[in-house]
């Protein structure tokens, strides 16, 4: 690593929700900034104002927030090299692109829609480029006069880059290593539009330049536009940054990049947060509403792409910190594995203690209607926690603590209640009557009497038994049901069941 101070940046466009391949994209450079000693910037590059969407940025900032990904400088921090909306730094650029048209890297465009769109059916495969530049209508096809006169008229133009011929473009990339472009497979891209921005290409490295940025950690989609962009450092006479494109994320199926439609296709989100479409009202699925813990979702995304070398999958923060390099990035997409996100929650649910569990599931018995005791809760949640993936799966699993079953699961019925089992159960109803300490231990020692007593196997009681608690086949040991709702409920939940499956 050079001596130089690190100094990375997220540069998202504010075009819409955050993918979590964007988050992966944050959490590396953050990850990289903090193991180096760096500072990480937040960008937004909002040069295409056709696709900018109200409420995006803010969407973006909240969701790193949520995830715990903190920056250093940024649109919604200020700092030295500020603005960073690049929105905000649109007389800035112009000088730039004058320093290209001067030494002759860049030229002036006139094609109208109508040109581009006659040269495409003309020619199926066209692109702006070495072999079709001199056909066209620009500065290097039109006398100097015509191209003064136009700029004159206000005559609406773009400015494009002037690739070079027959040149070798080598993109130095810390994940993929030396990647070599022959010049003539690259278009003259557009550097500043009709509308006096700057594209991404140019606004990009001229940001990058000024804002002192050592190392640019981005999607494996940007490695096309790496040749051109280093080019334009060459082009200034800048020194380039070190480049390092991560590798895609796939659908579970491995077949293809992660898209939006496959989460609604298979059940889960694809964004951090829940995003309203502000065009539509449509809603997508976030992270955060779907009840993981952003400790969860940042581990489980730190491992898609990065190997830590180890055996090793929960870390926190600062472990990843400590472990992340990018050496170890793979140069291959990374298949996104719903069930292991929900494994990644389950276990730091399961590290979160009985009492922080009970704060998070209180609001959802409230919101059935339910203020039970604190130690009550408490106690059922848990008797179920091993059982769940999310808080939200608490009720599913302990309902029954806190109301008596209304309807009883007719395929447990058919299976499990045997014309004896009425006799079995109201013989069992006295026994319990004259139990005086009514806990876990005693209730196992009663059972375990009461069958030996009466000849009955096991299943014979207990499932019907659990039938007449819980409504069906679900629930953790039975006498610890038993013992958390009492023996009063416990002989009226009995009679309830024996009244309405017996009728």
């Amino acid at each position: 690593m050079s001596q130089k101070a690190i100094r990375v940046r997220f540069a998202p466009s504010p075009t819409g929700p955050l993918h979590i391949g964007g988050v992966r994209t944050a959490l590396y450079n953050f990850l990289f900034a903090r193991k180096h000693g760096g500072k990480f910037i937040l960008r937004i590059e909002d040069t295409d104002r056709n696709r900018f969407v109200p409420g995006a940025e803010e969407y973006i900032i909240e969701s790193l927030s949520w995830c715990g990904i903190q920056f250093d400088e940024g649109v919604h921090l200020g700092g030295p090299f500020a603005p960073y909306r690049q929105s905000d730094r649109g007389q800035l650029y112009k000088q730039y692109i004058d320093i290209l048209i001067e030494k002759g890297h860049a030229y002036y465009a006139f094609d109208t829609h109508d040109d581009l769109q006659a040269a495409h059916e003309k020619f199926p495969n066209f692109q702006y480029d070495v072999s079709s530049r001199m056909k066209m209508c620009n500065s290097l096809t039109l006398p100097k006069e015509e191209v003064i006169r136009r700029l004159a008229s206000s005559e609406p133009y773009v400015i494009r880059a002037l690739i070079p011929e027959n040149s070798v473009i080598s993109v130095n990339d810390l994940i993929r290593g030396e990647v070599e472009v022959e010049s003539t497979t690259l278009d003259d891209k557009v550097l500043f539009k009709s509308d006096g921005m700057p594209t991404y290409h140019l606004a990009n490295i001229v940001d990058d330049h000024l804002m002192e940025i050592t190392h640019v950690i981005r999607g494996e989609e940007w490695l096309p536009s790496a040749p051109l962009h280093v080019l334009l450092y060459e082009f200034f006479g800048w020194e380039k940054p070190q480049f390092a494109h991560l590798p895609l994320l796939l659908r579970p199926d491995g077949n293809g990049k992660l898209s939006k439609r496959d989460g609604d296709r298979l059940g889960f989100p694809v964004y951090p947060l829940e995003w309203t479409d502000p065009k539509t009202g449509e809603k997508y699925m976030g992270y955060r509403e779907s009840g993981y813990y952003p400790e969860a979702f940042i581990n489980m995304l730190a491992l898609l792409g990065w190997n830590p070398g180890t055996e090793q999958e929960i870390f926190t923060m600062d472990e990843l910190i400590d472990a992340f390099s990018l050496e170890r990035v793979g140069k291959s997409g990374s298949r996104f594995d719903p069930e292991k996100a929900k494994w990644f929650n389950q276990q730091y649910l399961r590290k979160r203690s009985d009492d922080e569990l009970t704060q998070e599931f209180i609001p959802i018995l409230k919101s059935y209607g339910i203020d039970a005791p604190l130690d009550y809760v408490k106690e059922s949640v848990h008797l179920v926690r091993e059982r769940v993936s999310f808080v939200k799966e608490i009720w599913d699993n302990a309902w029954f603590f806190f109301k008596a079953p209304e309807n009883y699961d007719e395929e447990v019925i058919k299976k499990r209640w045997k014309p004896e089992t009425a006799t079995i159960l109201q013989k069992f109803t006295i026994t319990l009557l004259h139990l005086d300490v009514f806990d876990q231990v005693h209730l196992d020692e009663l059972i375990k009497n009461f069958l030996r007593e009466n000849a009955i196997g096991m299943g014979a009681l207990m499932n019907p038994l659990r039938l007449c608690l819980t409504g069906g086949a679900i629930g953790p040991h039975l006498t610890e049901i038993m013992a958390l709702i009492g023996k009063e409920e416990t002989l009226k939940r009995i009679e309830n069941a024996l009244k309405k499956i017996n009728r």
